[in-house]
């Protein structure tokens, strides 16, 4: 894409997930979403979270986008630098992770992530672009242009924090209501829950060194990137 077309694209894609974030933020309106959304409101769940987390990388990539047709590119240096490490350490492993394992736990038992009595509380198109058009679009921010990963070390640090607050949370959110925020979690005894929340780590960290590789693939090391930015 010309530059033009990929500003225009994140500014698509950034209205997009307002409007997403905006439908949820009318819960209270919704008697049926307000019960869904109790205990821990709708931040309970890693999939709103993800959307509110897209919205902000893609408000930071537009940002970028529109200094780098009015500013000298030395003075957007810092904006560039925080683009990309949102969505190197939390934009795409975060929406990745997400459509992995929704759609491994509904294909295999929808009562354990998405109960069928959700489906006449949420459309089918909302439940896809939370959990499906995620990936896609994600995919499609890596091609578009080099996305500078920071020192694995740092990169894995990050993703483990957002991880251990996440799960704290709900671990919180259990304590004070006796509820689970996902219906797998209830399933499972106290040592597979340790397996389950390990694994998922392992998983979520394995697709951030996934999404190194694919940059390197597509956009080559740390110097061939500045010559292609430059």
């Amino acid at each position: 894409m010309t530059g033009t077309s990929t500003c225009i694209y994140h500014f698509l894609v950034l209205s997009w997930y307002i409007f997403l974030n905006y439908t949820i933020s009318l819960q209270g309106v919704d008697q049926r979403k307000s019960e869904v959304f109790l205990n821990g409101g709708p931040w309970k769940y890693l999939t709103l979270i993800n959307l509110l987390l897209q919205a902000i990388f893609y408000g930071v990539a537009c940002l970028e986008d529109v200094l780098k047709r009015i500013e000298r590119k030395k003075s957007i240096t810092f904006v560039t630098a925080f683009r990309d490490l949102l969505f190197t350490t939390l934009a795409f492993p975060i929406s990745t992770f997400v459509f992995v394992t929704f759609w491994i736990l509904f294909l295999y038992d929808r009562e354990l992530v998405f109960p069928k009595a959700l489906d006449d509380v949420f459309p089918k198109w909302y439940h896809h672009a939370s959990h499906t058009v995620i990936l896609p679009l994600s995919l499609t921010e890596v091609t578009l242009g080099p996305h500078s990963y920071p020192l694995r070390k740092t990169g894995l640090t990050i993703l483990t924090a957002f991880s251990v607050a996440y799960l704290s949370r709900v671990l919180w959110i259990y304590s004070e209501t006796g509820t689970w925020a996902y219906p797998v979690f209830a399933k499972l005894s106290p040592a597979g829950l340790a397996v389950f929340f390990s694994l998922s780590y392992v998983l979520v960290a394995g697709i951030y060194l996934l999404g190194e590789k694919l940059n390197l693939w597509k956009w080559g090391d740390k110097k061939q990137l500045r010559e292609k930015r430059n």
